[in-house]
C-alpha cells in the first residue's frame, strides 16, 4: 500500500459547531423537560455513552435505551445491561424492527408517577410528559421516535450529523419528546473509543482516515471475532502490514481495478460497510472492564 494508505498518527476528533450549540440549547430548556431517553448503540455500550451527559441533564429522571439491539453480541452487551441495572438504571433494549414501545412509554409514566400524585393533590391537572431523546450521532434516535410516534416524524439518514436542531414530536396525548442532533464531546480521550465511533458511523466519514478505519476493524475483528472474520473473508491470520488480507478480500469480492490490481479504496470501504449493515455478524466492540 502507499504511505497514503497506511494508519495515520492524527487522533480522530470530531465537534462541530452544531453539537456545542445543541448542547447550549438542551441547557437553555432542560427546566421543562422531565425524563431522559439516553440512547446507546449496542454494539459499544461504553464508547457511544455521552462522557459529559450529566453535566447536560444534571438530575433529571433517565432511560437508557440500548438501540440497535439486534446487531450486538448479546451476551457480551447484556453485562454492560446488567451494569446499569444494578446502578438502578432503567435499561430497555431496541432493535431496528422491533421496539418496545409499550415498555418505553410504561416507564416514562412510572416515572412520573409521584409528580403526578402530587400535583393532583395540588388540585392541579395532568399535564403531557415532555421527554428528551439525546445520544451520539447515528446511535438510532430518530429511528426510535418514529417507532414509538407510529410514523415518520423524525427525519432518518445512515449519514452522521443529519439532524441539526432540536425538534418537539408529540407521540400521544399525554407524552412530547424533543429530538435532539446527536451530540460527541471536545476530545476524545481514548482513541480506541474514537475508531470504534467511526467504525459504526457515529463520526462522519470526512474527517476520518478511510484505510485506519478498515484497518482497526480487521484487528479488532481478529482479536474479538476471529470466526467472523473467516466466515466472510477467510481470514485466519493478519500480517504486520494487512496487505495480504486486503489484496485476498479484493479477490474474493471483485474489488479490482484494470489489470486485475487490487482496488484498496474500494476494499476498505467495503470493510467498513460490511461491519456497519451487520455482514461481519453480530458484534460487541466495548468490553466491561
Amino acid at each position: 500500500m502507499s504511505n497514503e494508505e497506511k494508519l495515520t498518527k492524527v487522533g480522530i476528533n470530531w465537534y462541530p459547531g452544531h453539537m456545542a450549540r445543541t448542547k447550549r440549547e438542551i441547557k437553555e430548556k432542560l427546566n421543562l423537560i422531565d425524563v431522559i431517553y439516553e440512547v446507546v448503540d449496542s454494539r459499544m455500550p461504553v464508547s457511544s455513552k455521552i462522557k459529559d451527559i450529566d453535566n447536560i441533564v444534571k438530575d433529571k429522571k433517565k432511560i437508557i435505551i440500548f438501540s440497535k439491539y439486534d446487531l450486538c453480541d448479546k451476551e457480551e452487551t447484556n453485562k454492560f445491561i446488567k451494569y446499569y441495572q444494578d446502578m438502578k438504571y432503567t435499561v430497555i433494549t431496541s432493535e431496528l424492527n422491533n421496539t418496545n414501545i409499550k415498555k418505553i412509554i410504561l416507564e416514562t409514566n412510572n416515572l412520573m408517577n409521584d409528580y403526578f400524585m402530587k400535583q393532583k393533590e395540588k388540585g392541579l391537572q395532568r399535564r403531557n410528559i415532555r421527554v428528551l431523546v439525546i445520544g451520539v450521532p447515528n446511535a438510532g434516535k430518530s429511528t426510535l421516535i418514529n417507532k414509538i410516534a407510529g410514523k415518520a416524524k423524525a427525519g432518518v439518514a445512515s449519514k452522521p450529523g443529519f439532524t441539526k436542531q432540536l425538534n418537539w414530536i408529540k407521540i400521544d396525548k399525554n407524552i412530547e419528546l424533543l429530538d435532539s442532533p446527536g451530540i460527541l464531546w471536545p476530545k476524545i480521550e481514548s482513541q480506541e473509543e474514537a475508531k470504534i465511533l467511526a467504525s459504526l458511523s457515529s463520526i462522519k466519514e470526512e474527517v476520518v482516515n478511510s484505510y485506519e478505519i478498515s484497518n482497526f476493524i480487521l484487528r479488532i475483528m481478529f482479536k474479538l471475532y476471529k470466526g467472523n472474520l473467516k466466515e466472510r473473508y477467510d481470514i485466519t491470520s493478519l500480517s504486520e502490514d494487512l496487505v495480504d488480507e486486503y489484496n485476498q478480500i479484493a479477490k474474493k469480492r471483485g474489488a479490482l481495478k484494470r489489470g486485475g490490481l487490487p482496488d484498496y479504496e474500494k476494499v476498505s470501504k467495503i470493510i467498513i460497510s460490511d461491519l456497519q449493515s451487520g455482514k461481519l455478524g453480530k458484534i460487541t466492540f466495548d468490553r466491561l472492564k
